[in-house]
């Protein structure tokens, strides 16, 4: 690095480091700090060869423009100020703090008590970690070329996976590739997503994180990715050369195959965990406005994430930076839209959660975000934190009741009826009272949280002993069954049990009105060992194991033939509730005799059969299905009116499902059965 430099004031937009002309801008929103540095590196990043100060400006931001300076230069920041806790300062300029728009990041963190403030507790600390942390890299990426698929709402089929965990394990994909972006773009993996009729790839977070000290005390390490190091920087450990530019060619890869890439990401807290965590970033240059803290008290966090910290979306530089970062995303990197993460916590002001919060009016004005996908997990544990429904257009949220319903239903609850029917529709309950729609509901059953649909039905306690908590972490309240055993056997009889009731889940979850997502691994009968709560588990716990056979797996080929159905009718793909006075669309709900469901049978707690069907008036076809989550068979006839041909059947959850007559079979016990038919003459509901 030559040390024959010009140095100027420097720009103060756009924030971060960008290289102009000959050299690199540097900005950085500090508005307490009294002094703040630009510190450079050597490129073995081990070696701090310059400090330079840089120049305060109107508003808080501090800049420096650096000339000679290119593309790959490393780099940090310190922060001289005032170091008083009591007061929310944090500044300690022997902190080599990470760019909070840093778009690349170089070398390891290690956990050490140099990150720390006060070491030991009460003493100021004066120990340089600059060992211990990334630098900071100057990076020019181009914006995104490619062209995005843009699959409308009604045609969403949500995939989540996990990065590494997808293709670590698969066979026919390259060792060096395995669980990497490049590995979700190979053609193999690219073949399996078109073979199940996906067509949004949603990702666990990919933001640079770290794990928590913790963990790594335990030996263990955050596979999720839920403690966010930067927001701007992929994570590094799915990289197969360290080019960030590796996450574009990926993107690019899936949209040619007319796959979506939406994102998980956590704009809620923190890797800096609560006020006595280590000072990495933004709480060593301005922790008054990153984090929420009690009135009166800036010493206490807020702590409405469970995780230490709490994003303050109310500042108007938080809230600039998560626009920026999401933009960066979508213009830069190419993807399609996101997944908040505990995203009431996005909508909070001090005094709660409110619908025209700055960050939800500032989504639906902005050019770029707003025509993105925006899925909201419409929880926190903060007070008031349960927001399922109250977000506005054009938010999709996670629908956790449909979850819940679902697999009370097919554990063979009673008195499920009446919900189970408002989920199965789209849970106009929900999301009709303010102006939104079916699609509005992502439809799941099971998550990246939880058990995987095959423990599911697998287990009825959760085993998360090797988590290191004494299996006291993981809900308790998981709606599960084992079929009549605790964990693996090779009975063949309980081992058939659980596949058709896999696939009564999944048929119910895909010809449920919403949008529906499936869990990676759900389509081959992927086992945690029933582990609920797999965030710590990097290793073959968590990673599919592809083979042969389960590339074939009966339930791949189950969820493209209901998907295939779900396609064929257009009432899936509705936006809007139905009600009688629809005029192309009817429901019908029928007991096992095929007459009209009356109020009696909706409330008669022993019922545990649903028949209903579905009816297009305009392209004259019937969808009929039947569910039955109980233990005996039912003798069911199909209806016959409202000008209806004969019912054909189309699919079911029972192998091999043969009825000699449509008029009058036995639908054998926890089963589900779809049969379709055409309208031979007008008809209304």
């Amino acid at each position: 690095m030559s040390l024959s430099i010009e140095l100027n004031q420097g720009h103060i937009s756009p924030l971060g480091a960008n290289v102009v002309d000959s050299g690199v801008n540097f900005a950085v929103y500090a508005p307490f700090a009294k002094q703040l540095y630009v510190c450079l590196f050597d490129a073995s990043g081990h070696t701090e060869v310059l400090k330079l100060a840089m120049n305060n400006n109107e508003g808080g931001i501090w800049s420096l423009y650096i000339s000679p300076l290119a593309s790959g230069t490393l780099y940090g920041y310190r922060a001289e100020g005032d170091y008083q806790p009591k007061k929310g300062l944090f500044f300690n300029s022997q902190k080599l703090l990470i760019d909070p728009y840093a778009k690349d990041l170089f070398g390891e963190f290690t956990w050490s008590e140099r990150h720390y403030g006060q070491m030991p507790i009460g003493t100021f600390s004066a120990v340089n970690n600059a060992i211990d942390m990334p630098k900071s890299k100057v990076t020019e990426l181009q914006p995104y070329k490619g062209k995005k698929p843009a699959h409308g709402w009604s045609k969403t089929v949500i995939y989540e996976c996990h990065v590494k965990g997808a293709t670590a394990r698969h066979p026919s994909i390259p060792s060096q590739l395995q669980g990497t972006y490049l590995g979700l773009s190979h053609a193999s993996f690219i073949e399996h997503l078109r073979k199940l009729g996906v067509t949004t790839l949603e990702l666990l977070p990919v933001h640079s994180f770290i794990s928590e000290q913790f963990l790594t005390a335990k030996g263990l390490q955050n596979y999720w990715g839920y403690n966010s190091l930067n927001f701007f920087t992929p994570h590094k450990d799915y990289l197969v050369n360290g080019e960030v530019a590796e996450f574009q060619q990926m993107v690019t890869k899936l949209h040619e195959a007319d796959i979506e890439v939406i994102l998980d990401v956590v704009y809620n807290h923190t890797a800096e965990a609560g006020s006595d965590g280590p000072i990495l970033s933004w709480r060593g240059l301005n922790n008054l406005g990153y984090y929420r803290s009690i009135n009166n008290n800036p010493e206490v966090y807020i702590n409405d994430t469970g995780c230490g910290n709490t994003l303050n979306i109310d500042d108007p530089y938080t809230l600039k930076m998560v626009l920026d970062s999401l933009r960066y995303w979508v213009e830069v990197m190419g993807v399609d839209g996101f997944r908040f993460d505990l995203a009431t916590i996005l909508g909070r002001t001090p005094h709660g959660f409110s619908q025209t919060h700055s960050f939800l009016q500032a989504i639906n004005q902005d050019p770029v975000l707003s025509q993105v996908k925006l899925i909201a997990e419409p929880w926190d544990i903060g007070p008031g934190g349960y927001q399922l429904g109250a977000f506005p257009a054009p938010w999709r949220e996670w629908n956790d009741k449909y979850r819940d319903v679902v697999r009370r239903f097919w554990q063979g609850e009673g008195n499920m009826l009446p919900e189970l029917a408002k989920r199965l529709h789209g849970s106009f309950d929900l999301f009709e009272h303010n102006l939104r729609g079916p699609l509005n509901s992502i439809n799941f059953i099971t998550s990246h949280d939880g058990f995987t649909l095959t423990d599911l039905v697998s287990y009825e306690q959760k085993h998360n002993e090797a988590n290191g908590e004494q299996n006291r972490d993981g809900h308790s309240a998981n709606y599960s069954f084992n079929c009549g055993f605790e964990g693996f056997t090779d009975d063949v009889e309980i081992t058939k049990l659980r596949l058709q009731q896999q696939k009564n889940l999944l048929l119910t979850l895909l010809l449920s009105k919403g949008v529906p997502m499936l869990s990676a691994g759900s389509e081959m009968g992927h086992s945690q060992g029933g582990n609920n709560n797999a965030y710590c588990q990097n290793n073959r716990t968590s990673w599919l194991a592809w083979k042969d056979s389960q590339r074939q797996h009966s339930l791949t080929r189950f969820i493209d033939d209901v998907l295939s159905i779900r396609k064929e009718h257009n009432v899936f793909k509705h936006s809007v509730f139905l009600h009688d006075s629809d005029n192309r669309f009817c429901v019908d709900w029928y007991s096992e005799e095929s007459k009209t469901m009356e109020e009696s049978d909706w409330h008669d707690g022993s019922k545990q059969f649903l028949m209903y069907s579905l009816r297009d008036l305009q392209a004259k076809t019937a969808l009929l299905i039947i569910l039955n989550a109980s233990k005996v068979k039912v003798k069911c006839q199909l209806p016959v009116s409202n000008g209806l041909s004969t019912w054909s059947l189309a699919i079911s959850s029972v192998d091999q499902a043969m009825i000699k007559s449509t008029d009058e079979f036995e639908v054998a016990a926890q089963s589900s059965w779809v049969f379709t038919a055409n309208l031979e003459d007008e008809c209304h509901g």
